[in-house]
C-alpha cells in the first residue's frame, strides 16, 4: 500500500519513452547510478527496460521509498521489467580515473550486458556521462516522471544497498548496513579509529580531516586522465 506522501506525487509515465518511439526507437532502456557521493563501496548504474502495461503500483522515485517499499517494489519490478542489468565501477577504478570517467564506464557495462541492444537511452538527470556510442536523452528527475528510469533507480538502489549489507559482514564498525557507505556519524567515527579499508575511495578529500590516515591519500585524477603532480 502507497503512503500519503507517495499518493501526493504524480506517477511517473511513458511520456518520454513514447516521444522517443516517435522518432524511430523500438527499444528504449532507462538508466539511473546510485553511490556517487559514498566515500566506500561501488558506484553502480542500473539499465532497465519496461515491460509491457502498467507497472507494479506505487513507481515512483527511489529516494521517496522506505528501504522496506523499496525492496519489495525491486520484488515487483524484477519479473515485470522486459529486461535489466547492472554495471559498476569499484572504488580502486573511481580514484584512478575519476567518478566522470567512471560513470560512463559503469553506465556501458550495464547497456552492454542487456539482452539486446537499446536504440535509445533515457538518463536520468542533465548531463549525459554515457556519451557514443548510444542514443542519449537526458531527463531531469527522471527517476520521479520516467517509468523505465524509475525502475532502473530501484533496482539499482536495493541491488547496492544490498552489496553493502555484504561488506557489513567483513567490517560491522562502519555501519555499511544502514549508511551504504555514506558519511554517516557511525561511519565518521570508524574511520577516524580504524581507518578506511579496502572498500574506500582513497582520493577523496575526507581523507585530510583524519590526521591519522591522511597520508593513504591517492592524488585524484584531473579531467584528461593524467595525474596531478601535487
Amino acid at each position: 500500500m502507497s503512503t500519503s506522501a507517495e499518493s501526493a506525487v504524480p506517477a511517473p509515465t511513458f511520456e518520454v519513452e513514447e516521444e522517443l518511439r516517435a522518432r524511430g526507437a523500438r527499444l528504449i532502456a532507462g538508466v539511473d547510478e546510485v553511490g556517487r557521493g559514498a566515500w566506500a563501496g561501488p558506484l553502480l548504474v542500473c539499465a532497465a527496460v519496461a515491460g509491457v502495461g502498467d507497472p507494479p503500483p506505487g513507481l515512483t522515485d527511489s529516494k521517496r521509498l522506505t528501504p522496506r517499499r523499496r525492496t519489495s517494489l525491486a520484488e515487483q519490478l524484477r519479473p515485470w521489467v522486459a529486461d535489466h542489468a547492472f554495471g559498476w565501477s569499484e572504488p580502486a577504478e573511481i580514484d584512478e580515473v575519476g567518478m566522470t570517467e567512471a560513470l560512463r564506464r559503469a553506465a556501458h557495462r550495464a547497456l552492454g550486458s542487456l539482452s539486446t541492444r537499446p536504440d535509445a537511452v533515457i538518463l536520468d538527470g542533465k548531463h549525459d556521462f554515457i556519451g557514443r556510442p548510444w542514443r542519449v536523452r537526458t531527463q531531469v528527475k527522471g527517476d520521479l516522471t520516467c517509468i523505465s528510469v524509475a525502475a532502473a533507480a530501484i533496482l539499482a538502489k536495493v541491488h547496492r544497498d544490498a552489496l553493502m549489507a555484504d561488506l557489513a559482514g567483513e567490517h560491522p564498525a562502519y555501519g555499511f548496513e544502514s549508511g551504504v557507505g555514506y558519511p554517516s556519524p557511525v561511519h565518521r567515527a570508524a574511520l577516524a579509529e580504524l581507518g578506511p579499508t579496502a572498500h574506500h575511495r582513497m582520493s577523496w578529500s575526507y581523507l585530510d580531516d583524519l590526521p591519522k590516515w591522511r597520508h593513504l591519500r591517492k592524488a585524484r585524477p584531473v579531467p584528461d586522465g593524467q595525474l596531478p603532480l601535487l
